[in-house]
């Protein structure tokens, strides 16, 4: 292989140190090809360079490579530290990958610890419970994270019941002047209008989260004994009331099945690997309740699994040794997972992982944590539940990927499309939304690879029409759309695909200059254009793009059936084809509406949005320099919106956090 790679490449390599390390292969557009680490950087980097790998993965990954980057760490756990993150940060095409969809969800209890029970009325003495996504302030308390937005609500609804805490927002809570429903129902002790003493309030909330902790027993131990001191007083109505939440609390230990005392948080992590694919079923334990569990797919799972094959087959290892892609997927998950959630001090893992991971991500973590992969009893039960769900996710996902590659086929057959490879068949498809003309926006979606690909998806403001013209509308967006594709033309067949943007609205990362949101034109003319409507809008679609010189044959309308019934649509072509109805059992239609549906719902989301912001008036504070969305979201939360904002003080505005003095009276000023 040695003679595809410069002479500088190989005298780098024959320089490189008999350390531990990370190494990165980049390829000759910069793009990263492989991060891995080595215990011997010059043995591992070197075994890639002299021998021949033939047509393999490993041998087309080692052609490509035309750039080496190296760093030299203390010891193999930084190795294994260093080597993930940069797997999360670079994305590279030969790693196992874990992409994070979103942040987990917390439970969050407002207020400082050391303040519940103080005197007074305010909110901030009675602290108030809920949901909570995103960054950790340390004036508040956080238990999680949960696996899903249910868990976390669920919880909620349990501390409702037993401990009858708040969950109104502290602008309701100080205007209230009687109670709400939740008091009504015994789901609030009603501390807005000091129907509950701040001391008895307080004492509810740490036992709230005691039972979120897991300390169980201890609060029932508590109440139980405020409760027979209430008796022997004679005050039968508070013991009365005591005895509620007991058995409140023992229905919810029994519903929860709590049988283990000193599993309190764990996490149980089951692969499954068939077909190519991957998955691993993350189930959480905290408090000792079982919260639910969550599904993560990694990409790249067979080249990933041949390059570390190739690894310690060079290494001298034998075929008898080398780990099943199941542990490799495993450790991958537990490296990259762990980076940005806190680790619990237990693991159950459906196999056995290096012990050096483990203790790694303790260090990393602050604690002890221990990994288990045969347990017993309940941590069993626990294990073969998140086994058997893993089975299903990874069923589930196979049959619809191959229920959309076959969508995908159907759909080009039905058109005559003939892409040399199905993969790359893209189709973009358009929509208008507005409210009798206001606000009126357009929506481009992108299906590419059988899936609908968001991070090319595209919004446009559409200004300087009449309200509630939809063609001008349509003409407007296609102009902006494929306008830049006029001087040009179509990009032969072997093009580049198109640069992908790094998030919903903006220009791509690798774009020589920037744009606006919704100003970018496609790089080039997709296989087919839909437009949702008929006769009309295909009509106008075939102007601009006769104005523009392009092929008329990719534009089809879908023109809505008779009732707009689903399955009654048909596709109009702007070539002057014959109007097609596929049938409502068409895989082709399926898709047709798939990607309508998903153009709808993008372009009503985004028109929503805008007429909120025209309406609410947040666009307003939008304009005033230092005040982010964070910022603006507290001023129109504090106040109730702008006309509030308006209308306070200077020293009020100041009191919102994150807002200083000075800020505040700018925004005083601008407002007025």
């Amino acid at each position: 292989m040695s003679d595809v790679h410069s002479e500088q490449l190989l005298a780098q390599v024959a320089a490189l140190p008999q350390l531990p390390g990370v190494y990165r292969y980049f390829d000759a557009q910069g793009g990263v090809l492989y991060v891995g680490k080595a215990r011997n950087l010059k043995k591992r980097v070197s075994s890639y360079f002299q021998k021949n790998h033939g047509g393999t993965r490993i041998g087309h990954m080692v052609g490509r490579i035309a750039r080496l980057e190296t760093t030299v760490v203390r010891s193999e756990a930084e190795a294994l530290l260093l080597e993930n993150n940069l797997i999360k940060a670079l994305d590279p095409r030969f790693n196992i990958l874990f992409r994070d969809d979103k942040s987990y969800p917390y439970l969050k209890i407002t207020g400082a610890a050391d303040k519940t029970g103080v005197e007074g009325q305010g909110a901030a003495v009675f602290p108030r419970v809920a949901y909570y996504r995103g960054a950790v302030d340390r004036k508040h308390r956080y238990f999680g994270p949960y696996p899903s937005a249910w868990a976390v609500k669920e919880s909620i609804q349990l501390l409702q019941k037993v401990f009858r805490l708040r969950t109104c927002e502290d602008t309701v809570f100080a205007n209230r002047t009687r109670p709400c429903l939740l008091y009504q129902i015994k789901r609030c002790s009603g501390p807005c209008v000091g129907l509950v003493a701040p001391e008895d309030y307080g004492r509810d909330v740490a036992h709230a989260e005691a039972f979120l902790r897991g300390e169980t027993q201890q609060v029932l131990q508590q109440l139980e004994s405020r409760m027979m001191t209430h008796a022997e007083r004679l005050e039968f109505e508070q013991a009365a009331e005591l005895r509620n939440q007991m058995s409140a609390l023992s229905r919810v230990l029994h519903q929860q099945s709590v049988e283990t005392a000193s599993d309190k948080d764990v996490d149980i992590l089951a692969v499954r690997v068939q077909g190519g694919k991957a998955c691993v079923n993350l189930a959480m334990v905290r408090g000792g309740r079982h919260l639910g569990d969550r599904a993560y797919f990694p990409t790249h799972v067979e080249d990933a699994a041949a390059m570390q094959e190739a690894e310690q087959a060079e290494e001298g290892e034998g075929a008898g040794l080398l780990r099943p892609v199941e542990v490799q997927v495993l450790e991958a998950f537990i490296a990259q997972h762990y980076i940005g959630v806190p680790a619990p001090p237990a693991l159950i893992t459906s196999h056995a992982v290096d012990r050096a991971l483990i203790a790694a991500l303790g260090e990393q973590a602050g604690l002890r944590i221990s990994a288990v992969h045969n347990p017993r009893e309940q941590r069993r039960h626990w294990l073969e539940m998140a086994e058997k769900n893993a089975a299903i996710q990874l069923a589930r996902l196979l049959a619809e990927e191959g229920s959309q590659q076959a969508r995908t086929r159907a759909l080009a057959e039905a058109l005559d499309l003939a892409p040399d490879d199905l993969d790359a068949l893209r189709i973009e498809c358009f929509d208008i939304s507005h409210t009798a003309g206001e606000a009126t926006q357009a929506s481009c979606v992108v299906y590419q690879q059988h899936r609908m690909q968001s991070g090319d998806y595209r919004r446009y403001n559409i200004e300087g029409i009449t309200p509630g013209d939809d063609y001008a509308a349509m003409r407007q967006v296609l102009t902006r759309r494929y306008g830049r594709l006029a001087e040009v033309g179509r990009d032969p067949p072997d093009a580049a695909p198109p640069v992908e943007a790094a998030a919903e609205g903006e220009a791509p990362a690798a774009a020589p200059v920037a744009r606006k949101r919704g100003g970018g034109g496609a790089k080039r003319l997709p296989d087919l254009v839909l437009v949702d409507g008929g006769k009309g809008q295909v009509s106008m679609a075939r102007e601009v793009f006769a104005e523009l010189g392009l092929d008329l044959g990719v534009i089809v309308g879908v023109k809505k059936g008779e009732g707009r019934k689903v399955g009654l649509e048909e596709l109009v072509f702007a070539d002057g084809r014959d109007t097609v109805a596929l049938g409502k059992d068409s895989a082709a239609l399926m898709l047709v509406a798939q990607i309508r549906d998903e153009a709808h719902r993008f372009a009503i989301t985004g028109m929503r949005a805008r007429r909120a912001r025209v309406r609410v008036g947040g666009s307003a504070l939008e304009e005033i320099p230092g005040v982010g969305a964070k910022k603006r979201a507290r001023l129109l939360q504090r106040f109730g919106g702008i006309r509030g904002v308006a209308a306070a003080g200077v020293d009020d505005i100041a009191t919102v956090e994150g807002i200083s003095r000075e800020l505040a009276e700018e925004i005083y000023r601008a407002l007025h």
